[in-house]
């Protein structure tokens, strides 16, 4: 079974987000079980030198984008045991960032026309496309109009995944043909239209053989119209082909047992040097070195959509009553980052907002913390939860999406739990539940087990990639 994944960003060479995590970690982890995974992506030049220098130009093709053609160079590196293919065109990807430019419709019509015109050239026939978020939602009707009458695509299949509903790629009618070389008839309901726009998320949920997202849970809420997006008509009506997969992580990269940036390894059978890692991390960042002082971690980026906003509401009642810590790494919204520049100005010793991102110490974060707060009104999977229990660091969330699939919240009658958790998007019922879990820290036999629970947890991908593997097989 031969997979060709397409996507916008892929670690390690770059990511900004969960994204980025799956593609990174999911071919391995299918390869582990007998399905040939290859990548597919665009060769930004912020990909780090030493990967480019490893790659070599394969070919070099002309790729339609509308009425005009562009150049695109196709270069491979084969990375610990994975092939991944890097579409080189400067115009589109020779940019600071990944996302966020004017033409961004543009650049990712060519990824998805460059994805389907390189297979001859690349000599790779995949038996099924999996195409990841709004970047590469127009494979399947660019695959359908321009490819399907030829013999050696017609048999490709396509599976789509939603990472976030809500960015969609959204597009003037006039896209259709002046990027993409649609017919017009492909600006219907039925197959790439949403409210009067040529939509990329429309046309990869509406034409792709299946449709998958990041956790069964997301896959409920976004056929309703509270976290649809707009979307969740043609999500109903997709049926039994949509599906959720929760995401894992790479648990041999992400490994409190032999992580090279912390201070001090630890793991379920020998718990006890996590407290080195918090005492050191509270000396890395100026406050207190006090291991009996709870720590609360954060790491993630700066939106509302993290729950920030609760965090805020109530962080001087949490800080002045309840004597905890609060250690924050993430960017986003300046509003945000000024807010949580000014906490850290008032509660100096106390509170520390580190913006910027640094990998290292969010790992000494994930460690050095006793509970990690992520309190979002939406998630459709969540990465950092799934890393904090790896580190041992206790989860404190909302029930939402990923979240509600992967944490379930302590009970003192059946000591069943690994976390703790609130349903209702309100700050007063995240402040109950975060003294609820300082309360139940603070008891050392509870804590104890809750961090052995933690460790022993299996966050890997190696489930997620045989339902991955099933939905394939399904389809071939």
């Amino acid at each position: 079974m031969n997979i060709l994944f397409v996507g916008a960003e892929c670690a390690p060479f770059l990511k900004t987000g969960g994204l980025g995590d799956v593609l990174g970690a999911l071919p391995a982890a299918l390869k582990s079980q007998g399905v040939e995974a290859r990548v597919m992506l665009p060769l930004y030049t912020s990909i780090p030198e030493h990967y480019r220098t490893r790659m070599k130009t394969i070919a070099e093709i002309r790729v339609s984008v509308g009425w005009r053609y562009a150049y695109c160079g196709i270069r491979e590196l084969e990375h610990e045991g994975i092939i991944y293919y890097f579409l080189d065109n400067e115009q589109y990807f020779k940019r600071g960032s990944a996302y966020g430019h004017d033409d961004d419709g543009e650049r990712f019509a060519f990824l998805c026309r460059a994805a389907l015109e390189s297979l001859p050239s690349i000599g790779y026939w995949p038996d099924l496309i999996h195409g990841h978020d709004w970047h590469t939602g127009m494979i399947p009707a660019l695959l359908r109009h321009h490819y399907g009458w030829r013999k050696e695509y017609a048999g490709i299949k396509t599976v789509f995944t939603i990472h976030n509903l809500q960015y969609q790629g959204n597009y003037p009618p006039h896209v259709l043909g002046d990027l993409l070389g649609l017919p017009p008839h492909y600006m219907s309901y039925d197959h790439v239209e949403s409210y009067g726009s040529v939509s990329f998320m429309k046309a990869g949920i509406q034409l792709s053989d299946r449709v998958t997202t990041v956790s069964p849970s997301y896959a409920a809420e976004i056929k309703t119209p509270e976290y649809g997006c707009g979307m969740e008509e043609v999500l109903r009506s997709r049926g039994g082909s949509l599906v959720g997969i929760v995401n894992g992580i790479d648990d041999g990269l992400y490994d409190p047992a032999a992580d090279a940036e912390l201070q001090a390894h630890y793991s379920a059978v020998s718990p006890d040097a996590k407290m080195v890692c918090k005492t050191a991390l509270q000396w890395e960042l100026g406050l207190r070195e006090d291991v009996e002082v709870p720590l609360i971690g954060m790491v993630g980026r700066l939106t509302d959509q993290k729950g920030l906003p609760l965090v805020l509401e109530r962080l001087d009642e949490l800080v002045a009553t309840e004597h905890v810590q609060l250690a924050l790494l993430g960017t986003g919204d300046p509003h945000l980052e000024y807010l949580f520049r000014e906490a850290e100005h008032r509660y100096k010793g106390r509170v520390v907002s580190y913006i910027g991102f640094d990998e290292g110490l969010a790992r000494r974060i994930y460690a050095g913390s006793d509970l990690f707060l992520m309190p979002s009104r939406f998630e459709p999977c969540g990465i950092s939860q799934l890393l904090a229990l790896r580190y041992g660091s206790l989860p404190i969330v909302r029930e939402t999406g990923g979240l509600r699939d992967t944490v379930q919240s302590y009970n003192e009658w059946t000591g069943e739990g690994n976390g703790f958790s609130f349903a209702s998007y309100n700050s007063g019922d995240m402040l109950y539940t975060v003294r609820r879990a300082l309360s139940l820290w603070r008891d050392p036999e509870v804590r104890d087990k809750l961090v052995r629970r933690a460790l022993q947890g299996d966050y890997s991908w190696n489930r997620s990639a045989q339902q991955y593997k099933e939905l394939y097989e399904e389809l071939l």
